[in-house]
């Protein structure tokens, strides 16, 4: 992802075409091997890629700049099939507290355009609707401040440890393919100890039994965060972003059960907050989680990752990302 934020933020020219076989084959590795790692990452560089290389061509002023934010959004809607999520998070990503407004309505089309052909192709889209009736009092409110405020923690310590990790990772041995065999050999063996694969992959089978009655260890959403740290750090790569609503979705089960909330219904909440607060965007979650559990949620999914965002730290996934100064 560096490349694209770095064309994003005019400091290179172009993205390569040899960067998508590149990012393709590392994610099929990464999965291959039981890496605990997402897929957005070539899915949002691939659409940039195109996208940008399309804007060059267009007699259009910041043309390039916009398609970027375009084919981002288009990558991000085609696999998860949130096209408004899509949009914010396309235009909010590459500078934290701006929108790129001028990207606005092309990335609107591109996202519902690729949303709605990916679901034509048989891509699977996770939903759940949630059901709980909500009774709101003082006591409810300060619990979702205390929600927010800890999924904003561990999301912003997520984006920390992440990016302190990778830096000693790398200084420890420099060369990549030494560093990926030795510490992938250990992180194998952790992986198979650690009940037979269970912080393996994308995290989606945490997420389901998050949603689904199944069982859900207090200590899941530390491993997973532990294991999708050092997948990336050690040089495997994938996405961050499926391994969050993991992590998420059992955290939330956790406090939910602490708080004596709703399970299913802080589940969501950590699922779109910790997402939010780890690539330090607002608007983006919100609206994931609002398209993924139901609009009817939208309020409690606004106060949660508003606080989560405000205490995230201001720390990213993205190293790149810029913080707009006031």
């Amino acid at each position: 992802m560096n490349l694209v934020f770095e064309v994003g933020h005019g400091d290179e020219a172009e993205i390569p075409f040899r960067l998508i076989p590149f990012v393709i084959s590392g994610t099929w590795i990464t999965h291959l091997f039981g890496g605990s790692a997402g897929r957005e990452g070539v899915a949002v560089q691939i659409g940039a890629t195109f996208s940008h290389f399309i804007g060059r061509h267009i007699p259009l002023k910041n043309a390039s700049k916009i398609f970027l934010v375009v084919g981002m959004a288009a990558g991000f809607a085609g696999l998860f099939q949130t096209p408004i999520a899509a949009i914010f998070f396309a235009i909010e990503v590459l500078v934290a507290s701006e929108l790129k407004y001028e990207a606005l309505f092309p990335a609107l089309v591109a996202s519902f355009s690729v949303s709605t052909t990916s679901k034509l192709l048989g891509l699977e889209k996770f939903t759940f609707s949630l059901t709980n009736q909500i009774s709101i009092d003082t006591y409810f409110v300060i619990k979702l401040l205390i929600l927010g405020i800890i999924f904003g923690i561990v999301g912003g310590g997520f984006a920390y440890f992440l990016k302190e990790t990778k830096q000693f990772v790398s200084n420890k041995i420099k060369n990549p393919i030494l560093r990926i065999a030795l510490f992938g050999i250990i992180l194998s063996i952790i992986l198979l100890i650690l009940y037979k694969g269970r912080y393996s992959g994308l995290g989606t089978n945490l997420i389901q039994a998050s949603f689904n009655n199944g069982f859900i260890y207090k200590w899941d959403w530390i491993l997973k965060f532990i294991l999708t740290i050092l997948t990336l750090s050690i040089g495997f790569q994938g996405g961050e972003v499926t391994p969050l609503f993991s992590i998420g979705a059992s955290l939330g089960v956790v406090i939910g059960t602490l708080l004596g909330l709703p399970i299913e219904f802080t589940a969501a909440l950590g699922y779109a907050a910790i997402f939010g607060s780890a690539t330090n965007t607002l608007f983006a979650p919100i609206f994931i989680g609002a398209e993924v559990f139901g609009f009817e949620y939208l309020p409690y999914f606004f106060i949660v990752c508003t606080i989560s965002y405000i205490f995230n730290m201001n720390k990213s996934i993205y190293s790149l990302q810029k913080v707009k100064s006031n």
